[in-house]
């Protein structure tokens, strides 16, 4: 959340944020503010603030997002396409390399520059593509086969669309994404603050 605050003021022009001003943006308060960014180092001037383009630069490196992670997306319908048409993805250094589907229609087909191929050949292709994370957004009953051919290709982490839980060797890091929490998490508060 810092990253994306401290990127969207450096491109509004802000060289130098206070601690109050980032907490505010962040809705957290200023001593946790100071408190997770003396967790990445020393950090800020007293009566001046954090320079805000220091800031990013240690919570990427302290993150790991210091560097280009090229990735294989594995499923190439709705959600895939518009993942695969993303340019987020890539200015964040998150560069989907390789575009997976078992879908017989999709495979040969073109998206956002790649070319779709069949999910079997992940292991061959991911040391060519250098790929190193994983991107499931498959249908849940096909998730725990996706994330079998990215483990089988060596991949260590994976990041899961899909509505489904899947079972990883020790070692593998898996995080999920699931839209409907947030759903839920606004209906709750909606619903909270219509008992008032």
């Amino acid at each position: 959340m810092y990253i994306q605050v401290l990127e969207n003021l450096q491109r509004d022009g802000k060289n130098v944020i206070s601690s109050e001003l980032l907490a505010r943006t962040c809705d957290v308060n200023p001593s946790q503010i100071r408190k997770d960014l003396a967790y990445f180092g020393e950090f800020g001037v007293r009566g001046v603030g954090y320079y805000v383009q220091d800031l990013i630069t240690s919570i990427k490196q302290a993150l790991g997002v210091d560097r280009v992670w090229k990735c294989a997306l594995v499923g190439v319908g709705n959600l895939g396409r518009a993942l695969l048409n993303h340019r987020e993805f890539r200015l964040r250094g998150f560069h989907i390399v390789g575009a997976f589907d078992c879908d017989p229609f999709k495979i040969g087909e073109v998206v956002s520059g790649l070319e779709v191929v069949c999910s079997r050949r992940l292991k061959e292709r991911t040391a060519d593509l250098g790929i190193e994370l994983g991107v499931i957004t498959t249908p849940p009953e096909r998730a725990q086969r996706a994330c079998n051919y990215l483990v089988d290709a060596g991949i260590k982490g994976i990041l899961n669309f899909a509505p489904a839980r899947i079972e990883v060797p020790e070692g593998v890091t898996v995080e999920y994404v699931d839209f409907f929490h947030h759903f839920y998490a606004v209906a709750f508060n909606v619903t909270l603050g219509s008992q008032d």
